[in-house]
């Protein structure tokens, strides 16, 4: 969205409504830091009253993070998955993953009727980039490319909502598999769930994606059992 000056101080939802869009339609990504102060005020022609309000109420709604001394970050790109980022601070990670049961069966039993074949392709693509990056010891690489492919199955599902209620695990997703990485004797290219997912989504059967699913999260509670 191209911000343009306005010809009368606008309220603050109207300002607020603005700058969700930038969120949302990707101007703005997540993790990077918004147009400085200054240069909001210019660009919509208001007062820095009314734009630290809009800020102030993005922030609240898990949207934006104010670092001060640092400036203004993208941290989700709605409000409910900003709202659940802040609950999953306060549970455990089998909490978390108990959730994500019923999430990832969803979107594979989904997926498995609704995957286009291009999705297909892109989801075994991502499974080369993660077993590339683990080979070469880029935890990040692996840990994001891994990240990814859930996501992609979550939107192949062709639920909007679903999908963006999984991208809200986004940050506890990632640094979970990082901490697991480090322990001893994990493994981080497992065929189940992953490999027979994408097979069984390719196969178009639903009941098999779902299995894959429980086998590959019961490891995974597993292996959280044993920390």
């Amino acid at each position: 969205m191209t911000l343009s000056p306005s010809h009368r101080p606008p309220l603050v939802e109207e300002v607020t409504a603005k700058l969700r869009y930038s969120i949302q339609s990707g101007e703005w990504q997540l993790q990077q830091r918004i147009p400085a102060e200054p240069e909001l005020v210019a660009a919509l022609g208001i007062s820095r009253g009314t734009l630290r309000e809009a800020i102030k109420a993005l922030a609240h709604s898990g949207m934006l993070e104010v670092r001060r001394g640092d400036g203004t970050y993208v941290r989700a790109t709605s409000e409910i998955s900003g709202a659940a980022q802040r609950m999953y601070r306060d549970h455990s990670q089998m909490h978390i993953l108990e959730v994500r049961v019923a999430l990832d069966t969803q979107a594979a039993r989904l997926a498995a009727r609704h995957a286009t074949d291009d999705a297909v392709a892109a989801m075994r693509e991502l499974l080369e980039v993660r077993r590339s990056a683990w080979l070469a010891r880029d935890f990040a690489g692996w840990a994001q490319a891994d990240w990814d492919f859930h996501v992609l199955v979550a939107q192949a599902s062709g639920n909007p909502l679903l999908h963006e209620l999984y991208i809200s695990f986004g940050g506890v997703f990632h640094s979970d598999l990082l901490r697991q990485q480090r322990r001893g004797g994990f493994d981080g290219l497992p065929h189940p769930g992953h490999g027979e997912l994408v097979d069984a989504i390719a196969a178009r059967n639903a009941a098999a994606a779902v299995e894959s699913v429980h086998r590959n999260l019961n490891s995974c509670a597993e292996w959280l059992g044993r920390a």
